[in-house]
């Protein structure tokens, strides 16, 4: 079967210091150790923040021949990269995060031209102005991008904001796919033990920003050419689904601005399908079809699926052409993407 990944991340092996250009303590950069190997041999280097250890990586993150090696070794045709959202810099003034944006952006696609045409990118934006954005996204997608990647959120500012809504008319109108990712997590002191911020706190803020969407009329005001996928399965989305809709249908103030019941919107966004398990696929089926979901996998990273694809390949209720569709022909349609070699 062909299998295209819509959800992976990278880092470049390096990059100008953020903090010499602009000052403060909390950029990111990569802390390299020549000695420092993961169990397949492969480079590692420890994600700093400041002077904080983040997050250890490995070279697939940077290096396109490790990450096509690994593809080839679980059946991966064609990946998607997009950078990791602590690369936002959404918190930062407009035009830092606008240097950011282009420096990753074109980061990710030297990665990509030593792909042998099996990797593309999707760019990121600064969130925090509408304008700004339209025009990176506008710039990204011109110089080879398939898609923008945002987050769910800007400061205390969720997807029904004006400003995000503006730019997703801007991508509807330009045809440019759009894929929310969830950062900056919810609750942050009482999920920071036992990663709980990305096993709880993500799950969260992607079932938070599909609501604001519908809640805040966001779906009724922005052209319906838009495509946007959601994150991690939706996160509680579709398992809380029935409860939002009995609030909806019962309490005048739980409607929002929306125009119809949650339940109409089910056709207005895609999932992707990175949930670990059988029962909340089946489940994301039978709620979404399979028309609206997306295989991805949140590779390299130890919390993503570690045999990529095997989750939808071994599903018991999907026939043969739904698990294709699933891992590869939604994908190839939503990001208009060529046909594997």
């Amino acid at each position: 079967m062909q299998v295209v990944d819509i959800h992976s991340h990278f880092f470049p092996k390096t990059w100008p210091s953020l903090q010499d250009k602009f000052g403060g303590d909390d950029w990111p950069w990569l802390k390299h150790s020549d000695n420092d190997k993961n169990e397949s041999g492969y480079s590692k280097a420890m994600l700093m923040k400041g002077d904080k250890a983040f997050r250890p990586i490995y070279a697939a993150c940077w290096d396109p021949q490790v990450r096509l090696a690994e593809m080839d070794a679980q059946g991966v045709s064609q990946q998607i990269i997009s950078a990791t959202p602590i690369l936002f810099a959404y918190q930062k003034p407009v035009e830092q995060a606008l240097y950011c944006a282009q420096l990753f952006n074109d980061a990710a696609l030297e990665i990509c031209q030593q792909g042998q045409g099996r990797l593309f990118a999707m760019a990121q934006v600064p969130l925090q102005c509408a304008d700004t954005a339209c025009k990176e996204a506008s710039r990204a997608m011109a110089s080879g991008h398939v898609g923008i990647q945002i987050g769910n959120h800007v400061g205390n500012k969720n997807m029904d904001d004006e400003a995000v809504l503006t730019f997703l008319q801007h991508c509807a109108a330009e045809h440019i796919p759009v894929f929310v990712h969830p950062w900056d997590m919810m609750a942050a002191e009482r999920t920071k033990d036992y990663m709980m911020g990305w096993t709880v706190g993500m799950p969260a803020e992607t079932q938070l920003s599909i609501v604001s969407m519908i809640l805040g009329g966001g779906f009724d005001r922005v052209s319906r050419d838009l495509k946007i996928c959601f994150a991690h399965g939706g996160g509680a989305f579709a398992f809380l689904l029935g409860r939002l809709e009995n609030a909806w249908l019962h309490r005048d103030i739980a409607r929002g601005k929306s125009a119809h019941p949650p339940s109409y919107y089910l056709d207005r966004f895609y999932l992707d399908t990175a949930v670990f398990d059988h029962d909340a696929l089946t489940l994301l089926v039978k709620k979404m079809t399979t028309d609206k979901l997306l295989f991805g996998t949140d590779y390299p990273f130890p919390l993503g699926e570690q045999q990529m694809g095997q989750l939808i390949k071994t599903a018991p209720d999907l026939s043969k052409q739904q698990k294709q569709q699933l891992l590869a022909d939604n994908a190839r349609q939503f990001f208009s993407l060529p046909q594997a070699n």
